[in-house]
C-alpha cells in the first residue's frame, strides 16, 4: 500500500517539475517579427484597396 502511494508521489512530482520547466522554458523564448518594409502581402493588400475604392 505505502508502495503505490510512493509511487504516486514520485509521478506526480516528476509530471510537475516537467511542466514547470516548459512553462518557464516556453516564457524565455524570444519572438521575432519581421519588418513590414519587406512584406509582399502589405503591398497585395494596398492594391486590393485601390481597386475597391
Amino acid at each position: 500500500m505505502y508502495v503505490v502511494a510512493v509511487i504516486c508521489i514520485i509521478i506526480v512530482l516528476v509530471v510537475l517539475i516537467l511542466a514547470v520547466g516548459t512553462t518557464s522554458k516556453a516564457y524565455t523564448y524570444k519572438h521575432t517579427v519581421d519588418p513590414l518594409e519587406n512584406n509582399p502581402h502589405l503591398e497585395q493588400e494596398k492594391n486590393q484597396d485601390e481597386k475597391k475604392a
